[in-house]
């Protein structure tokens, strides 16, 4: 295992450099430059002069290898430079909005394995049942439904016409005025609507493949036998069936790193919460290149990290799985 974990580690040095490098090029050849975006409002200051002073004192007047090889230098040295917009330190800016962005993650993998590990198990128990039926196909509508435009249903329904849920921000404007209890209640209800849109597709997909597992499970000979032991049939399912049905789950959820991070660009734009994904959002709509490059490094290094504890965590719970052959 220790062997695998360093050539994983050691394979995962150009698949950084790659996707850096791809992202790189296509950030600085997309239309726009953050001179533009500087200089744009500002009738004094869109002279052609002034444009290139700034474009030199940024360094984006050299060719683009030449940036990417100073980028790099810097951020061997965990230097991810300072932001264009507002001359912060890029790291800075991020740890600010990696708790709030984390913590809705967080909960929203939490909820999809509370919420979909049972409907799924349920599903291939009663399969082609009206349970099975039901769940099938809110999972269709689940996965039909595109994340902004649910985050903008739900805002119109629950927050402007029943007025029940906050639709911006994490608290309320009295927030400081709150007793504890009313703080909590206070972020969980400004929360209840982006966790939801955040777990909702993960849930239908989620609770589609344990199905499939569960099914395939329970067709195997091992569970033919313990039911022909007598073994009670709670004991089968949970026991034997749906301890080794979700063992793929394992692999799911390493996947699922990029995604929930491209999901905190939707759904944190959509409700003004000051996360990582509205950070990106801003930055890209900006062309703050520090800023977006290094939004990009971490979500690369959080998938592949998430891939390789998938991986450990596989071979712990499947003994049969050797990856040092």
């Amino acid at each position: 295992m220790r062997r695998y974990i360093i050539r994983r580690i050691i394979l995962a040095i150009p698949t950084i450099i790659g996707i850096t490098l791809i992202s790189f090029i296509v950030i600085h050849l997309a239309p726009g430059n953050p001179v533009d975006g500087m200089t744009m409002l500002d009738p004094k200051a869109s002279s052609f002069e002034l444009k290139q002073k700034l474009m030199a004192q940024y360094g984006l007047d050299s060719p683009i290898h030449k940036q990417y090889l100073n980028w790099v230098r810097r951020i061997i040295n965990f230097d991810f430079g300072v932001s264009y917009r507002d001359g912060q330190k890029v790291m800075v800016k991020i740890a600010e909005r990696a708790p709030i962005t984390l913590f809705i993650n967080g909960l929203s993998v939490l909820l999809i394995l509370l919420i979909a590990i049972p409907i799924g198990a349920a599903g291939a128990v009663k399969c082609n049942g009206l349970f099975d039926r039901l769940t099938t196909i809110i999972v269709f509508i689940g996965f039909a439904f595109p994340g902004f435009w649910l985050a903008l249903l739900l805002m119109s329904f629950f927050g402007i016409r029943l007025g029940w849920l906050p639709i911006q921000g994490i608290v309320s404007l009295d927030f400081d005025t709150l007793t504890m209890a009313g703080k909590a209640a206070d972020i969980a209800r400004h929360l209840a609507l982006p966790v939801f849109v955040s777990c909702a597709g993960g849930i239908a997909g989620m609770s589609r493949y344990v199905r499939n597992s569960m099914l395939e499970v329970l067709r195997k000979d091992y569970i033919k036998m313990a039911r022909a032991k007598g073994l009670k049939e709670r004991d089968v399912i949970y026991k034997h069936a749906l301890k080794n049905a979700i063992l793929p789950v394992i692999t799911i959820l390493g996947l699922a790193v990029p995604g929930l991070i491209g999901g905190s660009v939707i759904f944190e734009s959509v409700f003004g919460i000051p996360g990582m994904g509205r950070l990106f959002y801003e930055s890209a709509m900006s062309r703050d290149y520090p800023v977006i490059m290094a939004v990009l490094v971490i979500g690369a290094l959080l998938t592949l990290a998430g891939n390789i504890l998938a991986d450990i965590v596989y071979s712990l719970a499947d003994p049969r799985v050797k990856y040092d052959k």
